[in-house]
């Protein structure tokens, strides 16, 4: 089974990026043949500073191999560092109906928060589909938020397959439960667009300032909490703590007597014992960054081995070559 995912380098990774993407992923690097890129042609569309994205590119491999992924079980690379992402977008955008672009949510609420409106991102879906048909995906793990997506890149191949003959295996979306129940700090979903986050490798001063000010309700120290289960500092305790401790902080908010600044301390505590060993690695990796860009560098190559005779399968079906 082959299994393909990828992440923006958009900006500093957080919580939500680690429980939504990055966790699952490290967890299928045992399950199959598994391909992860840091998207940064996708980054294009949102982020404007040349060397921020290369920053951020750099960053999001340090941080996805401190995180526990194995470059000897699992293929990392710079989508940028595979152009045939890019011609394969292409030859699918030419069968791609304007329609099934004008219905996809993701453009219509990007737009709403504020992002220019620009060719790249309406066409965000193709260059999507291209990502994942160049690699004979099987398995392509995402948030219900990009179902969507997936089913253009499934549309896509069946239109390419009827046009030109078979060419293109039709993946299959896999879903990341509780991708989207990340809690941020204003109790929305976690996200860099709302300035919510917390970053998984923040310093510590910082990080703990940022999780005591979780907006809560008004509620005293004493008073009993019945519906404790329903606050952003217990969610978050939920993905970083043992079931049991997750339990304990619940009953005692119910009971009384406990407050939402115990809560927070508690969680930061927990916070940051759960990536202790991986900001370990952190460091040791960031003493060794020509060890990362050799990752990079052997990971594209693997990558190209796979997407070079698939983009050249479409090339012949359609008379390119």
């Amino acid at each position: 089974m082959r299994i393909l995912s990828g992440i923006q380098p958009s900006g500093i990774l957080h919580v939500g990026n680690y429980f939504g993407m990055m966790r699952p992923s490290i967890e299928l690097q045992d399950q199959g043949e598994a391909f992860y890129f840091i998207a940064d042609y996708h980054s294009m569309t949102s982020l404007y500073d040349a060397d921020q994205r290369r920053e951020y590119t750099r960053q999001v491999a340090i941080d996805f191999l401190a995180c526990g992924l194995d470059p000897k079980k699992a293929v990392l690379f710079k989508q940028s560092d595979v152009p045939e992402h890019v011609e394969l977008s292409w030859i699918l955008s030419t069968i791609c109906p304007m329609g099934l672009l004008e219905r996809c949510h993701s453009y219509k609420d990007k737009i709403a928060k504020g992002l220019d409106a620009n060719h790249g991102l309406f066409a965000y879906p193709v260059l999507m589909a291209a990502d994942i048909l160049i690699y004979d995906a099987d398995k392509v793990p995402v948030g219900r938020d990009q179902k969507q997506h997936v089913e253009v890149t499934r549309d896509l191949a069946m239109k390419f397959n009827r046009t030109y003959g078979e060419t293109f295996k039709i993946p299959e979306p896999q879903f990341r439960e509780g991708a989207e129940t990340i809690p941020g700090l204003d109790g929305q979903k976690m996200s860099k667009s709302y300035n919510n986050t917390v970053e998984i490798f923040g310093e510590e001063k910082p990080t703990r300032k940022k999780l005591m000010s979780i907006v809560m309700d008004s509620r005293t120290r004493e008073e009993p909490k019945p519906d404790a289960e329903e606050n952003g500092a217990i969610q978050l305790i939920k993905h970083v703590a043992p079931p049991e401790v997750h339990r304990e902080e619940i009953e005692k908010l119910a009971a009384g007597g406990y407050g939402y600044g115990d809560l927070k301390k508690r969680l930061f505590e927990l916070y940051w014992e759960y990536f202790r060993e991986a900001r370990e690695r952190r460091a040791e990796l960031m003493d060794n960054l020509d060890y990362v860009d050799q990752v990079l560098a052997e990971g594209a190559e693997k990558a190209r081995s796979i997407a070079g005779p698939v983009n050249e399968r479409a090339r012949k079906a359609c008379g390119l070559a």
